[in-house]
């Protein structure tokens, strides 16, 4: 929907691949209504060849789980039996480092085909563990790649919506790696925002309560942090590391993400056994001008300023060339990046605050 509010990208031809024909027949379906709707010059194609899929193309886009989740679950399962209790474990520790291990060769198998059938392609990445992939696949490839999360922008909006402010009147920079990005700066109109924030979490309950681990780490540490108390309480074990702490810190307050054991792979197989009844509702809608309008999706803005359109400023995985100071070199950071027709131009950020930069290192096991 988003790429083709673009004008530069209303006649492009959207080509999706999968290896689950059942899922790429309703994809392919609902882009097609989309197409048809808004009286597009698009054309969309469906295959399960990844060849064809790549041949040509200009901008490719990944988002993929290696494995199902009946394989995932031994990533969660058998850490308990050991005393580590997993909520989300797609980032690090032993679920991730597995799932890890699991989806680079998957990754790397597309890319190997992404240098022979589209070299001049660049690859906008969405998997996790997103670090660890794009730092991997970024030593082994010619292809331009970064990463997207979503933890960036969620949690700016949800900052705004904290001190009451509108998200177009808030600026920010934001630095440090994926899941573990800083707000360096957060204004409304140009103002420092950050005492509003430290108001509405020490003085509002109900702030306090919604990240209750994000609220506790901003406290001890004077910034915030992007991604959701949910992930943040396995990256910081001693919110984790008792019964007592998991139930007084990560149950009962941890906003979209709640703590507790395994969540997300609950969710991920509770969507398995529902997903298909809701694409077909979708699917029998009429589709609305509203439904058309443009949101707020990476992609779309990065592929419209690759294709010459207006430049875009996102946050991105890149490989650290002595972008951030106090970080290893070559390392994955998240950081600010422009982008235009001429490709990707990271924002050099220079050092963190010292006890971020050390967290972070501590975080991502890097000496």
């Amino acid at each position: 929907r988003d790429i083709l509010t673009f004008p530069l990208l209303q006649d492009s031809m959207i080509s999706l691949m999968d290896i689950d024909s059942e899922r790429l027949s309703f994809i392919h379906k609902t882009v097609q209504k989309l197409i048809d709707a808004g009286n597009y010059p698009a054309k969309v194609q469906a295959t399960m060849d990844r060849v064809q899929a790549l041949q040509d193309a200009d901008v490719v886009v990944t988002t993929i789980l290696s494995g199902s989740t009946e394989v995932w679950k031994h990533d969660i399962e058998i850490p308990k039996k050991y005393g580590v209790d997993i909520n989300v474990g797609d980032t690090r520790g032993p679920a991730g480092i597995f799932r890890f291990l699991r989806t680079l060769p998957d990754m790397m198998d597309i890319v190997r085909d992404m240098e022979k059938y589209c070299p001049n392609a660049v690859l906008l990445n969405y998997t996790n563990p997103m670090a660890m992939l794009c730092s991997a696949i970024q030593r082994q490839t010619f292809i331009p790649v970064t990463g997207l999360c979503h933890s960036v922008q969620g949690t700016a909006e949800m900052l705004a919506g904290w001190i009451g402010a509108p998200i177009n009147e808030i600026t920010y920079t934001c630095a440090g790696i994926n899941h573990m990005a800083w707000y360096l700066d957060y204004k409304w109109n140009g103002k420092d925002a950050y005492p509003l924030i430290h108001n509405a979490i020490t003085n509002n309950p109900s702030v306090y309560q919604e990240e209750m681990v994000r609220n506790e780490m901003y406290l001890a540490l004077g910034y915030y942090i992007t991604e959701s108390s949910g992930h943040n309480s396995e990256y910081n074990w001693w919110f984790r590391k008792r019964p007592d702490l998991i139930e007084k810190y990560c149950t009962h307050s941890t906003g979209w993400n709640p703590g507790e054991y395994a969540y997300i792979l609950r969710e991920y197989q509770k969507t398995e056994n529902t997903w298909k009844e809701g694409v077909r509702v979708e699917l029998a809608k009429e589709v609305t001008n509203n439904d058309l309008e443009r949101g707020n999706e990476y992609a779309a803005y990065i592929i419209n300023a690759l294709a010459g359109g207006e430049p875009y400023r996102f946050n991105g995985n890149v490989q650290n060339t002595g972008l951030i100071t106090n970080l290893p070199e070559g390392a994955c950071v998240e950081i600010p990046v422009w982008v235009d027709k001429s490709g990707f131009q990271p924002v050099h950020i220079g050092s963190l605050p010292p006890q971020l930069a050390l967290l972070a290192k501590l975080s991502a096991g890097i000496e």
